[in-house]
C-alpha cells in the first residue's frame, strides 16, 4: 500500500472516530498498516497541541467551524510537519511533501475551497516553526 493511501487511511480513521465518537482503534480498516496506526495515534496523542496551532492560524475560524474531514486532514498535516521523526519509515516526508499530500487529499475529498484553506494553514505553521522559510514553501505561495 502506498504511503499516500496509508496517510488517507489515518485521516479517515480519525474522521470516523471524531464523527462517531468511537475509539480510534475501532475505526481502522482491517488491513491498516503500521504507518497508518502510528500516524493516527500521534495525532490523537498530540491533538490538543495540533488543534491549538490550527486554530491560531485559521484566522476567523474556530476549530468547531472547520468541517470534520478538513480538521482531520489538517491534524495529520500538522503532525507530519512537527513530528516527522515519530513516524516509521526510512525517510521522513519533507515538509513540502506533507503539505502537498494534505492539499491533494482535500482536492479529492473536500469542497472546492478546502485545498487553499488547508494549504494556507499548513504553510503558516511551517513558516512559524521553521524560521527563514519563505512564502514559496506552501503550494500557492499564499501568505
Amino acid at each position: 500500500m502506498r504511503r499516500t493511501d496509508q496517510r488517507r487511511a489515518a485521516v479517515w480513521a480519525l474522521y470516523q472516530s471524531d464523527l462517531l465518537g468511537r475509539p480510534l482503534e475501532e475505526t481502522f480498516p482491517r488491513d491498516a498498516r503500521g504507518f497508518t496506526r502510528t500516524l493516527a495515534q500521534l495525532v490523537r496523542d498530540r491533538q490538543a497541541e495540533l488543534d491549538e496551532l490550527i486554530e491560531e492560524h485559521a484566522t476567523g475560524w474556530s476549530l468547531e467551524r472547520i468541517a470534520p474531514l478538513e480538521r482531520s486532514i489538517l491534524r495529520v498535516g500538522v503532525a507530519e510537519l512537527l513530528y516527522p521523526e515519530a513516524l516509521p519509515g526510512e525517510q521522513a516526508i519533507p515538509s513540502e511533501g506533507a503539505i502537498d499530500e494534505a492539499v491533494e487529499t482535500a482536492k479529492r475529498f473536500c469542497g472546492v475551497e478546502a485545498p487553499a484553506f488547508i494549504n494556507g494553514i499548513l504553510g503558516a505553521v511551517l513558516r512559524e516553526r521553521r524560521p527563514g522559510t519563505t512564502h514559496g514553501s506552501d503550494r500557492t505561495g499564499a501568505p
